[in-house]
């Protein structure tokens, strides 16, 4: 009985599915899985163990290779184990070997890619050199391209490895080529728009600008784009090298902020007390503590309009945030309320008188 039972086991594990025994299949799994749970155990123990070590020591260095290699190295258990499971398989040699060869590229320029995010803090340090004021988007800007040329060595290495040549390839597009390099024309130019705007120093991550119609905050200045936040919430991405041939309004930048406005009288008040509110509201804004005493202040009877006498009022905030300037901007409206009203005048709002003249005699009625 036994036999008999060993007999179709065999029977069983001998059968051949895509041209591979069965038992071969089943003993590829078990090393898959065997190599999976020895990662596991390397994650637990050993990576672990590493990491007790080096945050004890006195250097940072160690703590950012350590970054680099964990998950490649972890990554690696899978690349042996799928190795040995091509080689039960019986895989054919060259494509086997290829496909190991290809993850072991993949796992090099993984560890370069991993540096370039562990050495982050390091390439903006260096950013500094262009300007304190540029290092987060010079630095932000380095480090996008550094892991952009980090993925085509890659995707080269890899294409070398399956036997196409590169070079060959690149040469031999032709028309294709110049296709190519016509649809990236729009590229190029996105990407040397941002270098221009870096050049210039004309806007920066956090800044409130307004560019054509596009007004927000900047939140991200990328190798082809610029990512701007309206007061509205919305993200917009413009080109690069539209910013670059447009006006850029930076009002971060401005260390004031003016008020424009014309208030209007009713007609019925007198010239002397025309002069007097004016003479009150330039006053008072010269002594105001919120208006910038080096900039133009004006204050003038300005004109006649339809249904008011005009004052016109120009000024200047000494603040450019947006919170205080609308408190100061409260503040004198209120005050030039309190002026108007003292002088026992009021404002003017949209009317018209309708004259009608007496008729010399009656109209006979028939």
């Amino acid at each position: 009985m036994d036999r008999e039972i060993l007999s179709e086991l065999d029977q069983f594990l001998n059968q051949v599915v895509l041209g591979t025994p069965l038992y071969k299949w089943a003993l590829a799994l078990f090393i898959f899985i065997l190599f999976l749970l020895l990662r596991k155990i390397f994650t637990k123990i050993i990576v672990n163990g590493i990491k007790t070590i080096v945050s004890r020591t006195k250097t940072t260095i160690d703590d950012k290779i350590l970054s680099m290699i964990e998950s490649p190295l972890r990554f690696l258990f899978v690349v042996i184990g799928l190795w040995i499971v091509l080689d039960i398989l019986r895989i054919q040699a060259d494509i086997a070997q290829h496909i190991v060869r290809s993850l072991f590229i993949v796992l090099i320029f993984w560890i370069f890619y991993n540096g370039v995010n562990v050495f982050s803090s390091d390439i903006y340090k260096f950013a500094e050199k262009f300007g304190k004021e540029l290092a987060r988007e010079v630095g932000s800007f380095l480090i996008k391209s550094v892991k952009v040329f980090v993925v085509i060595l890659a995707v080269l290495a890899v294409l070398q490895e399956w036997g196409i040549n590169v070079t060959a390839l690149i040469a031999s597009l032709g028309i294709g080529g110049l296709a190519i390099a016509l649809a990236a024309k729009d590229t190029a130019s996105n990407l040397f728009g941002g270098l221009t705007i870096l050049a210039d120093k004309s806007l920066k991550i956090g800044e409130w600008v307004k560019v054509g119609s596009v007004e927000g905050i900047v939140e991200d200045l990328g190798m082809r784009t610029t990512k701007i936040r309206t007061f509205e919430k919305s993200l917009i991405t413009v080109p690069n090298q539209y910013i670059a041939n447009n006006p850029i309004e930076n009002f971060s930048r401005r260390d004031v902020r003016r008020i424009k406005m014309t208030i209007g009288l009713v007609y019925n008040t007198p010239p002397d007390t025309v002069r007097n509110i004016v003479k009150e509201i330039k006053q008072m804004l010269q002594e105001h503590p919120g208006v910038a005493k080096d900039q133009t202040l004006l204050v003038f009877f300005d004109k006649f309009s339809d249904s008011s006498l005009d004052i016109f009022i120009y000024t200047f905030t000494n603040t450019a945030n947006w919170i205080e300037y609308m408190a100061i901007k409260e503040d004198i409206n209120l005050k030039i309320m309190d002026i108007v009203e003292k002088n026992g005048s009021s404002f003017a709002f949209p009317s018209q008188s309708i004259y009608i003249e007496k008729f010399p005699g009656k109209i006979p009625v028939n």
